[in-house]
């Protein structure tokens, strides 16, 4: 962020970086962390609105636990996926019968195999 010549540092609250006055400029907005009975360490704030669905979705996807529940269901999602173009692969007639062919390209052979087929029989 630019400073304009006639703006300092300290005329910028997010540069204070001594926690007493950070503390004060949460008890004047409303925020209090030093409540008896307070179950939770973070401060509470009174003006805080209850969250959004989006904004709870979006922190609950932040947490570790669901990133790596999602990485293994995307990882059973590509390990089928590829089982099913290996059994594609092994349907469709190659010279070499065990060249090694990318996605794209048994895509296409078995799109020129349907309409080979589709040919003989129409004959």
């Amino acid at each position: 962020m630019m400073l304009s010549p006639d703006q300092t540092d300290a005329d910028l609250s997010w540069t204070q970086s001594d926690p007493e006055s950070i503390l004060n400029g949460l008890k004047s907005a409303g925020c209090t962390s030093d409540e008896p009975g307070e179950m939770d360490d973070r401060p509470k704030c009174k003006s805080d609105q209850p969250l959004s669905r989006e904004e709870k979705r979006r922190r609950r996807r932040a947490t570790a636990k669901y990133r790596s529940a999602h990485a293994t269901r995307e990882r059973i999602r590509v390990e089928a996926f590829n089982v099913a173009f290996a059994e594609l692969r092994k349907l469709l007639p190659t010279l070499p019968p065990d060249k090694k062919l990318s996605k794209i390209e048994i895509l296409r052979l078995a799109i020129c195999y349907i309409s080979y087929l589709n040919h003989v029989l129409d004959v």
